[in-house]
């Protein structure tokens, strides 16, 4: 019997609709679904609730929502080798391989095994102390991002990688992003796009106060410390955009290729290229015809 933990976790009201159709169509099929407690209340489908779901075996796991709680839920199965499939419930959805109008279609495929699994890395953040001890962050599938803190200002930061000092700037900030991640906040910062199944990781500069600087790839080998160089200042580091932790002016923030790796599901007929085409470009382009005919000034006939 394949068991399904389905993470409902977007505000919508029709949610509950939604996970109604998912649980018939797979129990429909000899399959059982598992939801968190909480959900699984609010829902009426007690039977289906379950204490640290994530810890819990599983075929596969469902992720209803745009990127960001794919994201979330991918961190959760850190530990636990879960195939993680999203089905956008966003505004973009650009890492979900599954929309709402074809979500029987798609079910049906997983429940056939017809589908494969791409093996994404996750970084590892560490904060070092100067007694040297090290203290780990959490995992990122997208980036770890070293950024000031409560004061708008730039701040000046120390690059190093493995040993070797790369730079010396002052910016917002710097981005340490996965090929995953590369389409995140890296791209609005000027980050190159990379395929997610390319080894690497991108390094990439925030609003740097200079013009000799610009974003860089690195082996997925390489480690990436980060430090302030003005202790009077102050810098947060946030984790896929979702969890942030303060750090001590006089601390080192470490970033490095972990072991473990997030299983995204992808459908044969879906292509990266063809995402990025029809997901990241082409609404990026309808988003700038609609803002450039909102503010165009409405013309007055005259008489």
């Amino acid at each position: 019997m394949l068991t399904v933990a389905v993470f409902p976790y977007v505000e919508r009201p029709e949610m509950r609709d939604i996970v109604l159709r998912i649980r018939s169509f797979l129990t429909a099929r000899g399959a059982r679904i598992i939801l968190p407690h909480a959900r699984a209340a609010e829902f009426g489908m007690e039977e289906c609730g379950a204490d640290d779901i994530e810890r819990l075996p599983a075929d596969f796991a469902l992720s209803l929502g745009g990127d960001g709680t794919l994201l979330g839920i991918c961190r959760r199965y850190a530990e636990n080798p879960v195939p993680v499939c999203g089905i956008n419930l966003g505004t973009l959805g650009f890492m979900a391989d599954i929309e709402l109008n074809e979500l029987e279609r798609r079910l049906g495929q997983l429940c056939a095994g017809d589908y494969r699994v791409e093996q994404r890395p996750l970084l590892a953040g560490y904060v070092t102390h100067p007694c040297g001890e090290e203290h780990f962050l959490g995992y990122a599938i997208n980036d770890i991002v070293v950024t000031k803190g409560d004061v708008a200002r730039v701040i000046t930061l120390g690059l190093t990688v493995n040993s070797t000092p790369l730079v010396a700037c002052k910016a917002d900030g710097f981005i340490v992003a996965s090929p995953t991640g590369s389409t995140a906040y890296s791209l609005s910062a000027g980050g190159p796009i990379m395929n997610p199944m390319v080894r690497g990781i991108l390094l990439t500069p925030i609003c740097a106060h200079t013009l000799n600087i610009r974003p860089l790839v690195i082996r997925e080998e390489d480690e990436v410390h980060i430090h302030l160089l003005d202790t009077r200042q102050s810098i947060i580091v946030t984790i896929d955009g979702q969890e942030t932790t303060p750090i001590r002016p006089d601390d080192t923030v470490t970033v490095r290729c972990s072991d473990v790796r997030a299983g995204i599901i992808k459908f044969e007929d879906k292509d990266y290229y063809q995402t990025l085409r029809t997901k990241l470009w082409r609404n990026s382009a309808r988003r700038e015809r609609n803002e450039t005919s909102s503010s165009r000034p409405h013309q007055t006939d005259h008489p």
